[in-house]
């Protein structure tokens, strides 16, 4: 199951959109910022139909 959530660059605060996959579970990744390009860290929680995304600049 994939959703969208939008997010704001913990670094340029630019806004983007993720897609997460929600039948993986929880997961925790990096992705670069479409803007800026430093590495963001995505905290994904979720039971495959609630879910929580949270975002980190690579050092929090």
């Amino acid at each position: 199951m994939l959703e969208t959530d939008r997010y704001q660059c913990p670094y340029c605060g630019e806004t983007a959109e993720a897609v997460l996959d929600l039948s993986a579970g929880d997961q925790q990744y990096i992705e670069d910022c479409p803007v800026c390009c430093r590495p963001i860290e995505f905290r994904l929680q979720t039971d495959g139909q609630e879910w929580m995304l949270d975002v980190h600049s690579e050092n929090e």
